[in-house]
């Protein structure tokens, strides 16, 4: 007779992982299926993030953010480096250490939590029968499950350009950009979007001669204009070249690299050839293998499974969450949405406002923020005021010797009430929680301003732009 489970969880990824440690707390009995392997066929939780985006990429940032340190800064700091050296391959080596460690982790957590889990593919066998769903696993022992409630965290993958597929050698996705065996003298990237950037922020550092290909007139265009334009001078400054309103054409890829044919924001006709090329154009839900189509589960044109606002789909007791839903692809949205669902299905009322989900892209300078940018809040006829205050003037960045970027601060003009931070500079990926925080619990630009900040600190700035709101900025 087949396993019978209250909640079976289809992928391992943050949303669904996080799901069943959730749903196994509220006192269901769950089983989770993910099957992503490691180097030795082993299983390896933790999805797209843990595997091959967001740890890893974190990993290979920090590393070459100390070798660039070594090479270009310690020196102001009155340390002296000789002979400075790059082992890759050990850099690689400590970056596929934490992938394991977090992997490892997440293994040991669901058995803490007594969830089932199962290493394989998992995939519907029919319509629900008498409530029940029956899952069949796909792996070296392949077995059928049943499930009263089913939650899909299948996730994302990067997405190819017509005509010119990942070989991961020369035309690479994440995947591939996070193990090149050997730093390439020329890199080029198509897409200047958080992977892009961080990708190449990490071999720029480490060597490379790095060319954005960008096919909108505006960098970052996400982002708030005031600090998208702050970020390209730094990038501008670090030798990160940015080539906006690119219209990429054949990219032909051989022994001796990879050439780009594409059109400049004049109509001109230009040629990139480069090393490695990495292709950053966004990614696609992953729903192929699921056998959607035997059970009748609903999907949109782009593949994504249709949920409602509580990630519901068409289908009675079968949700979604995460990458393959709608919404931003990150991991920590994925996250909410599993606990939400969990407790959705235990009865509880499970929440997520998107309002107050946080951005972040891990370049240096960091990149963050939350809420409504300057230009959406002008689009849609909102009275605001805006306080900036730069790191410049904040005492704790001169003396870690980064300065650059500012935090910005965006407040309802009648009522005060914060619609947006944003951040460029130092630490803003850990700054921007405290204005996170701020706005779940719609606080007044004021609030901040009246709250004792530690001195020195940077989050001081965060105190600076929000009395600069009222302009009443004290130490700028």
């Amino acid at each position: 007779m087949a396993k019978q489970f209250d909640v079976i969880v289809i992928g391992g990824g943050p949303g669904g992982y996080i799901a069943a440690i959730r749903a196994a707390q509220l006192g269901m009995k769950v089983a989770c299926v993910d099957e992503w392997k490691n180097a030795e066929g082993g299983p390896a939780p933790g999805g797209t993030c843990t595997n091959v985006g967001c740890i890893p990429s974190k990993a290979l940032l920090q590393s070459s953010e100390h070798f660039e340190h070594a090479a270009h800064h310690f020196a102001d700091h009155g340390i002296e480096v000789k002979g400075l050296g790059l082992n890759l391959g050990k850099m690689l080596a400590r970056k596929d250490a934490v992938v394991r460690q977090n992997n490892d982790g997440i293994l040991y957590l669901l058995k803490k939590n007594k969830v089932g889990f199962f290493h394989g593919r998992a995939a519907f066998v029919k319509a629900a029968d008498a409530g029940v769903y029956d899952i069949t696993i796909a792996s070296a022992t392949p077995e059928v499950i049943q499930g009263k409630h089913i939650v899909l965290a299948t996730g994302s993958r990067a997405r190819a350009l017509p005509g010119a597929a990942f070989d991961e050698i020369n035309v690479l996705s994440n995947d591939g950009a996070l193990r090149l065996g050997t730093v390439p003298a020329t890199l080029g990237l198509i897409g200047s979007g958080v992977i892009g950037l961080e990708m190449g922020s990490v071999w720029r550092r480490l060597g490379s001669r790095v060319t954005v290909l960008e096919a909108l007139p505006t960098f970052l265009g996400a982002v708030d204009e005031q600090i998208a334009k702050e970020a390209r001078k730094a990038f501008d400054r670090q030798g990160l070249k940015v080539e906006l309103g690119a219209q990429v054409g054949d990219i032909q890829s051989g022994p001796d690299g990879v050439r780009v044919a594409y059109t400049n924001a004049k109509g001109e006709q230009q040629s990139l050839s480069v090393d490695k090329l990495i292709i950053s154009i966004g990614r696609v839900p992953n729903t192929e293998g699921l056998n959607a189509a035997a059970v009748g589960l609903e999907l949109d044109a782009n593949g994504a499974i249709v949920v409602d606002d509580a990630c519901k789909t068409n289908l009675p007791n079968v949700w979604a969450v995460g990458d393959v839903v709608r919404g931003p692809m990150l991991a920590h949205k994925a996250e909410e949405e599993g606990v939400a669902v969990a407790e959705r299905i235990a009865g509880q009322h499970g929440h997520v406002n998107f309002n107050t989900i946080p951005w972040v892209i891990y370049t240096s300078p960091e990149i963050a923020w939350v809420g409504q940018t300057e230009q959406q809040l002008k689009a849609a006829g909102r009275a605001y005021r805006a306080g900036t205050f730069p790191f410049l003037a904040n005492g704790r960045a001169r003396a870690l010797g980064d300065t650059t970027g500012m935090v910005k601060m965006l407040a309802d003009a009648t009522t005060d009430e914060i619609l947006g931070v944003h951040i460029v500079g130092p630490m803003a990926s850990e700054l921007i929680a405290e204005c996170v925080v701020a706005m779940e619990f719609r606080a007044s630009s004021e609030d901040i301003a009246r709250i004792c900040h530690a001195h020195p600190s940077l989050s001081e700035a965060t105190k600076e732009a929000a009395l600069a709101v009222d302009r009443r900025a004290l130490n700028f």
